[in-house]
């Protein structure tokens, strides 16, 4: 078994531990958290041990799983790298594009396995329309969330948007081309509201929304191919495919839908599709995936490297938010 050690029992931190302690490969020795009180109450909680310090946990553990605030994810996956452990760390990866690159090196030389918590992958909706994404051409995002104070430390981008920006980047396997992006600040100091419109070199487009200040929430992603229109709900854990085939005539079936292109131009019968969803833990089957790599020898679900790519795009986004903002000015 594996001897893994949580940082940060907060809100999200709790929802680790709890699966750690559903998964048969790990051995959870304990947690660290700053906030002496609640950790004294997360301890009772779980029946766990409390850490005095981070090095100590560090120290009792082959894996730690970081679940801190963005800002001291750099200095807590530095540390365990540096004592040589394998390192889950949530996202956003880290807080700058340049610690991103320090955690990159860090991690080559440490030789040991990183994964980033873009949990959305492993959202059984998208698990189930996954097969069907094959080079979208267009992709549209809506990530929109009601006013939580939680969170409101960082741009919506790195709060929320960065789940869109993973899961676009997981299925266009092109260079981004050009980046054009708006926000606008209304209850925090940074902006709460985002859109962005990514560029890709191989022709596709991707849209994305981001709010924090919504009357409801939505996650849905909807994708283009020439083959198919496919929506995820990653919300209602809902998916929907509709696929285009070229007929030669009309079918039989009166029901069918059929979309004439015109003179000489033949044409094409809808089918739709509502692919069987099933009932997954996205957070629980990522730290699994983390133990398969580590235990196996495997590439990580999502690398660092990936990770990265994420923070990259996202501060791409933030600077052209700023730059629109400059120009109102």
């Amino acid at each position: 078994m594996l001897k893994i050690g949580v940082l940060g029992a907060g809100h999200l931190g709790k929802i680790h531990l709890k699966c750690i302690q559903q998964i048969p490969g790990y051995e959870l020795v304990g947690f660290f958290d700053a906030d002496q009180e609640n950790a004294t109450k997360v301890a009772h909680e779980f029946g766990i041990k409390s850490f005095a310090s981070l090095d100590s946990l560090i120290e009792a553990t082959e894996v730690v799983d970081i679940v801190t605030p963005t800002v001291s994810h750099f200095s807590c996956a530095s540390q365990a790298l540096k004592k040589k452990r394998h390192v889950f760390i949530e996202k956003p990866v880290v807080a700058t594009p340049e610690e991103a690159n320090a955690l990159i090196d860090l991690a080559k030389e440490a030789n040991v396995k990183v994964q980033v918590g873009h949990v959305e992958r492993f959202n059984p909706a998208f698990l189930a329309a996954k097969s069907s994404i094959n080079s979208p051409l267009f992709i549209e995002a809506h990530r929109l969330a009601q006013f939580n104070p939680r969170g409101t430390d960082v741009p919506v981008v790195l709060d929320l948007m960065v789940h869109d920006i993973d899961i676009i980047l997981s299925v266009i396997k092109s260079p981004v081309k050009k980046v054009s992006a708006s926000g606008v600040a209304i209850v925090s100091d940074t902006a709460d509201i985002t859109n962005a419109r990514i560029e890709f070199e191989n022709g596709a487009v991707a849209n994305l929304t981001a709010s924090r200040i919504s009357l409801k929430n939505m996650r849905k992603v909807r994708l283009f191919q020439p083959d198919a229109y496919i929506t995820v709900d990653f919300l209602d854990k809902k998916a929907e495919i509709v696929r285009l085939s070229t007929i030669e005539k009309e079918p039989d079936d009166p029901m069918a839908m059929v979309i004439d292109l015109g003179p000489g131009k033949g044409m094409k019968q809808l089918y739709f599709e509502k692919p069987d969803i099933e009932a997954v833990n996205a957070i629980k089957m990522e730290l699994e995936r983390f133990y398969e790599a580590i235990t196996f020898n495997q590439t990580p679900a999502v690398t660092v490297e990936d990770g990265v790519k994420v923070l990259q795009l996202a501060y791409q986004i933030l600077d052209e938010i700023n730059k629109a903002a400059s120009q109102l000015k």
